[in-house]
C-alpha cells in the first residue's frame, strides 16, 4: 500500500484540494486531518462545534455551521436542488446535520470532495451525496469498489459494496466508471465482465445480462479496452484467456473486474482478500459528481488519512 499511497500523495500534493470532514467532533478525524494539512496534501475543512476540539487544528480551516449568511445562501441552493421535495423548515432540519452541510459545501464548490463515516451510518454519508451532489450524467447509480494490492499487483473490482442486483444498463455504467478508477490508481484499465459463462458458453437469463451489458458499455466508451462475458480464468490467466476468447484483447490481460452481482462481487474480493493475501482497500465510492467516500465506524487515523488521499485524488480525474 505504501507505494500506491506514495504515487497518489505525488499527484495531489500542493494542488490545495479541499475535503471537508464533517465529523471534526471525533478526534480520529481531528488528528488526520491536522497532518494531511501539515503535510499540504490537501486543505482540510473540519465541521463540528470548535469549543469542543481541544486538539491542533492550526492546520485546517474550521467552517461555522451556525454562520447566518452561509446558512442562508446554503438553503436557498438546497431548496431549488431539492425542488419541491423539501419544505423551508425541513430545509433548515438538514443543515443542521454535518453530512448534509458538508455535503451542500461540495455542491456549491467550497470544498472538492467529503470523507465521512466515523461515527454516522453508510447510509448517513451516502444519502445525502445522492440527494445533493447525485450521479455523473447518463449514471444511475453509484456503487463501491476496492482497489487490490499484493506486492506490484494492483486490481480493481466492482461493484462490491452497494447494488445487490444491478440490470444491463447499470452494470454497464459500472463497468464504465471503474476504468474511470483504475487511472486513479495509473492503472491501464482493461475491464472484463465477468460471468460463469466465457462468449456464449452457457446461456441464462444472467449470461445474457452481461452479454448486454458489455454491447452498452462499448456503445457508450467505444475507445475502452472491455470484453465479456468471460469467467474469471479467461480473464486473468493469459494462457486460459487464449484458448477461451482468442480474439479478445482483454481476455488473460485484465485488471478491472466487473461483476455480475453483489453476492459474486463481495465474496470474490473477500476471497482475493483472505486466500490471496490482497490487502483490499475499500469500498470506495463512484459514480457520483463529486467524490464522497464512507469510512467504517471502527477506523483509524490511518485510515481516515488514506481515505481523504484517495478523495482528493478521484477528484483530479472526475
Amino acid at each position: 500500500m505504501a507505494n500506491i499511497m506514495a504515487e497518489l500523495k505525488a499527484k495531489i500534493i500542493g494542488k490545495n484540494i479541499r475535503i471537508v470532514f464533517p465529523e471534526g467532533n471525533d478526534s480520529r478525524i481531528v488528528e488526520a486531518a491536522q497532518k494531511l494539512g501539515k503535510e499540504t496534501l490537501i486543505h482540510p475543512i473540519i465541521l463540528g462545534d470548535k469549543k469542543t476540539i481541544t486538539a491542533d487544528i492550526s492546520a485546517c480551516e474550521w467552517i461555522d455551521m451556525n454562520n447566518p449568511d452561509l446558512l442562508k445562501e446554503m438553503k436557498r441552493e438546497l431548496l431549488a436542488r431539492r425542488a419541491g421535495k423539501i419544505t423551508e423548515l425541513e430545509a433548515d432540519q438538514l443543515l443542521k446535520n454535518p453530512n448534509y452541510f458538508g455535503t451542500m459545501l461540495v455542491h456549491m464548490d467550497r470544498a472538492h470532495g467529503l470523507v465521512s463515516g466515523a461515527i454516522h451510518s453508510t447510509g448517513d454519508t451516502v444519502r445525502p451525496a445522492l440527494q445533493i451532489i447525485k450521479t455523473k450524467p447518463g449514471i444511475q447509480k453509484t456503487f463501491g469498489y476496492f482497489l487490490m494490492l499484493r506486492d506490484d499487483e494492483k486490481y480493481i473490482m466492482a461493484d462490491c459494496a452497494i447494488n445487490p442486483n444491478p440490470d444491463a444498463e447499470t452494470l454497464a455504467d459500472i463497468a464504465i466508471e471503474s476504468a474511470v478508477a483504475a487511472k486513479v490508481f495509473s492503472i491501464e484499465p482493461k475491464v472484463a465482465m465477468l460471468s460463469f459463462s466465457t462468449r456464449g458458453s452457457a446461456v441464462s437469463e444472467e449470461t445474457k445480462k452481461v452479454q448486454e451489458a458489455t454491447r452498452l458499455a462499448k456503445i457508450k466508451a467505444p475507445t475502452l479496452k472491455i470484453d465479456g462475458e468471460m469467467q474469471f480464468d479467461a480473464a486473468f490467466v493469459p494462457s486460459v484467456g487464449k484458448q477461451k476468447f482468442p480474439e479478445s484483447n482483454v481476455a488473460g490481460q485484465a485488471n478491472t473486474f466487473v461483476f455480475p452481482d453483489l453476492n459474486s462481487g463481495n465474496i470474490g474480493y473477500k476471497i482475493a482478500q483472505r486466500m490471496g493475501n490482497f490487502e483490499a482497500i475499500g469500498p470506495i465510492l463512484a459514480g457520483l459528481n463529486k467524490p464522497v467516500n464512507d469510512l467504517s465506524r471502527g477506523c483509524s487515523v490511518d485510515d481516515v488519512y488514506n481515505t481523504a488521499i484517495i478523495t482528493a485524488a478521484q477528484t483530479l480525474n472526475a
